[in-house]
């Protein structure tokens, strides 16, 4: 039970990655791979927690869970408003904010 639930984690967490690397352009399906590979930690902090016998995993998954909600809100927030100034919300775009 417990292995699959390790594998589990680790299939969540590849799949985030992959998301990440094979789609470059679109900047939501970015946000949501990054919160599936949170979710991915979090999911095996738990279970090792579960078995080792120790709270610190879930108490560092419930603040992993925080820092996740904050960062989609603040994520999300600024792509609306950067959408509202460009009209669009190409990554290949984002650069031009440099200078």
């Amino acid at each position: 039970m417990i292995v699959q639930t390790i594998g589990i984690g680790m299939t969540l967490f590849v799949t985030g990655v992959l998301g990440i690397i094979l789609n470059r352009k679109n900047i939501i399906i970015i946000l949501m791979s990054i919160e599936l590979m949170l979710l991915a930690i979090n999911i095996n902090l738990i279970v090792f927690s579960i078995l080792l016998d120790d709270s610190i995993g879930q108490i560092l998954a419930l603040w992993i869970l925080t820092v996740a909600a904050a960062e989609s809100s603040i994520g999300l927030a600024l792509l609306v408003a950067y959408y509202r100034v460009r009209g669009s919300i190409g990554v290949l775009n984002i650069n031009l904010l440099r200078g």
